[in-house]
């Protein structure tokens, strides 16, 4: 008797032969992605599909995608099989859930699951097999893919005539393999969206070294409580994965005085906000009350600049204050100087002083910094945040370059 799945099950497999397949629902397409650890394909060889019906180890025949484990490739670490709807405008939501299925190949079902809940997808991750040691197992996936079919092959590396071959290239960073399916989707599109910005920016391929700089004074209690801050870091880790060398998040805290927190790479992001995201007590050895409870910009911004050898971007969230405007000014212009972009972004409605004057600050080699408000981040999409958080930055690389402050 077969074994039925859940959403995010996982179950052994007994065999190295298998058959997964998929029916009932709406008239559906079955294709297959072989991935490595990074989460993409080697080449366009490891998509298989109706023009394409075989890859080492899997082929697509009509009883479904046929799979010889031992004749999987050593550098595959998942092959995940996809359903897309066969008719234009039709989604999944519109017929009975599809039940996806793995047989060997005498035809007896091992794992059934019934792909549940779904509403206006048109392409979805049915099941995915991984390696887990020397062994095999499957996972019950069923997750839909918001951007379409071509954004979710491109996203594995596939390259799709009709997209920009840059867009498919986006880089990919130690760690992402070991991120939940969810996650890695999810950061997925955030770093599209992040490639995006760059590339109608031309300046795809930079790097910077990126630097977080959060306000823990407070009057940011609220936005702690709810989480707001731990959802500024996880979106401001595709950002790093882009720009910076190694995919890393460089990360301060700040009140009257700051704390240097160690740097947030993109498996450990959850597991670091948790950590070292807080107003008060003492965390990993570090007094959170000391740091203070009002704020003091000048300190963290010196500390800043004293680090600065190379091209930097600086994203520094904060709500509000920057009571001393002539001694921010006054350091705005001698670090205009130096190789950093100093991307201020205010959160909330409160008062926001010198900031809102940043563009227009006189006496300045070059324009160094950038300002905006959001009053509530939770309700801009990823495509706006990234287009604000990014649009300036381009083009003070290109006046850098041009005054001798960045070589490279």
């Amino acid at each position: 008797m077969a074994a039925a799945l859940v959403k995010g099950q996982n179950a052994g497999l007994v065999s190295d032969e298998v058959v997964l397949s998929v029916r009932g629902g709406v008239a559906a397409d079955l294709s297959a992605l072989l991935v490595t650890e990074t989460g993409k394909v080697r080449s366009d060889a490891d998509f298989v599909f109706f023009n394409q019906p075989q890859a080492p180890g899997v082929r697509l025949t009509g009883a479904g995608l046929e799979v010889s484990l031992g004749a999987v490739p050593g550098e595959i670490a998942q092959i995940r099989a996809v359903i897309t709807v066969a008719a234009q405008g039709q989604t999944f939501g519109t017929a009975a859930a599809p039940l996806a299925s793995v047989a060997d190949r005498a035809g007896n079902v091992l794992h059934e699951y019934a792909i549940d809940g779904l509403d206006s997808e048109s392409v979805v991750i049915a099941l995915e097999l991984y390696r887990r040691g020397e062994a095999w197992k499957v996972r019950a996936v069923g997750q839909g893919y918001a951007g379409g079919f071509a954004d979710l092959v491109t996203d594995h590396g596939v390259s799709v005539d009709d997209e920009p071959e840059v867009v498919a290239e986006v880089r990919t960073v130690p760690g992402e393999a070991a991120l939940s399916f969810e996650k890695r989707q999810q950061l997925d599109m955030r770093k599209r969206e992040v490639a995006k910005v760059l590339i109608d920016k031309n300046a795809f391929g930079a790097r910077a070294r990126v630097v977080l700089v959060i306000d823990k004074t407070g009057s940011m209690e609220k936005m702690y409580r709810a989480g707001t801050v731990h959802r500024v870091v996880e979106r401001m880790i595709p950002v790093a994965t882009q720009l910076d060398d190694d995919g890393t998040l460089e990360a301060y805290l700040y009140a009257l005085t700051y704390a240097k927190l160690p740097d947030i790479t993109v498996a450990g992001g959850e597991q670091w906000a948790r950590t070292y995201l807080h107003l008060k007590g003492t965390h990993q050895g570090i007094d959170y009350n000391a740091i203070g409870g009002r704020n003091d910009e000048l300190p963290i911004m010196r500390a800043i600049i004293d680090t600065l050898t190379e091209p930097t971007l600086v994203l520094f969230f904060t709500d509000g204050g920057f009571a001393k405007k002539r001694e921010i000014a006054t350091l705005m212009r001698e670090a205009a100087h130096l190789p950093a972009f100093w991307q201020f972004i205010g959160l909330g409605t409160a008062n926001f002083g010198v900031l809102r004057t940043l563009d227009e600050l006189d006496d300045r080699v070059i324009d160094n910094a950038g300002f905006f408000a959001l009053d509530d981040i939770d309700q801009v999409d990823d495509a706006e945040l990234y287009r604000r958080l990014l649009g300036e930055f381009p083009d003070w690389l290109r006046a850098a370059r041009a005054a001798g402050i960045v070589n490279s």
